[in-house]
C-alpha cells in the first residue's frame, strides 16, 4: 500500500530537497504540505494547506499521514526576536509531534542541530535541545532526530555571511578527522535522503542521528 507523508518546512532548503525526492518516490501517493505560502507548479500527488504554522491545531482534521517530516527552522538573521525564534524552532515541531500522537501517526522525523542540549547556556542549542526533549515526550513509536552540522546546499534567499562561512568551512574540512568528522558540512540532499531511508527502514535503532551518520545513511539506497 502506498503511503502519505506530511512535510513541514517544504519552502526551506532541506524541506525543498525532501519534497523533490518524495515526489519522485513511487512509495508515496500523497504528500501534504503545511506552510505559510503556496508552492506553484507541483504535481497532483501534492496537497497544500496554507495557514499560520504557529497555530497547527487549525489543521487537525487534515493532519493525517503515515509519516511526518519536520524540517522547520529559522535563523537569528531572519528572526532576531528570541521569543518568535523559539515559537518557530521549538513550538512548531513540538505542536506537530503532539498532533501526530493524537492522530495516531507512528513515524515522526525532525531536523534538529549538532550541539542541541536542553541544559546549554547557548540559546540556539538550548532551544533545539528543549525541542528534542519535548518531541520525545510524545512517545511516538518511530521518532528520529537528525542533528546535522552546518547545512550546505543552494538556497533561494541571499545569505552573504552564511555563504562566506560555508566557503571557509569547505577549505578547512580536510582537517576534520576522527572525532571532528561530525563537524563537516552536511548537504541538505543527504539529510533529505537519510530521512526517507530511515522512515522506510526497520533496522535503524538510533533515535538521535548525528551528521556523520546522516551521510552514511543517505547512501543506503
Amino acid at each position: 500500500m502506498k503511503k502519505t507523508a506530511i512535510i513541514l518546512g517544504a519552502t526551506g532548503l532541506t524541506g525543498g530537497d525532501l519534497l523533490k525526492k518524495l515526489i519522485e518516490d513511487n512509495r508515496y501517493s500523497n504528500i501534504k504540505l503545511f506552510s505559510r505560502s503556496k508552492i506553484e507548479g507541483l504535481p497532483a500527488k501534492v496537497s497544500q494547506y496554507i495557514g499560520d504554522l504557529l497555530d497547527l491545531e487549525q489543521f487537525k482534521s487534515q493532519f493525517t499521514a503515515n509519516e511526518v517530516y519536520c524540517c522547520i527552522g529559522t535563523t537569528k538573521a531572519k528572526t532576531p526576536n528570541k521569543d518568535t525564534y523559539k515559537q518557530i524552532d521549538y513550538g512548531i515541531p513540538v505542536a506537530a509531534a503532539k498532533l501526530s500522537k493524537v492522530n495516531n501517526i507512528n513515524t515522526f522525523l525532525v531536523v534538529s542541530a549538532l550541539g542541541a542540549n536542553a541544559n546549554s547556556t547557548v540559546f540556539y542549542n538550548k532551544t533545539k535541545g528543549e525541542m528534542e526533549r519535548d518531541v520525545l515526550k510524545q512517545n511516538i513509536k518511530n521518532t528520529f532526530i537528525f542533528r546535522p552540522s552546518l547545512i550546505g546546499g543552494h538556497r533561494k534567499e541571499h545569505r552573504t555571511l552564511e555563504k562566506i562561512g560555508l566557503a571557509v568551512f569547505k577549505v578547512v574540512q580536510p582537517l576534520f578527522i576522527g572525532g571532528l568528522k561530525k563537524y563537516k558540512i552536511t548537504a541538505s540532499e543527504d539529510i533529505a535522503q537519510a530521512m526517507i531511508n530511515v522512515a522506510n527502514s526497520t533496522s535503524v535503532a538510533d533515535v538521535i542521528i548525528n551528521s556523520s551518520a546522516i551521510k552514511k545513511i543517505s547512501k543506503n539506497t
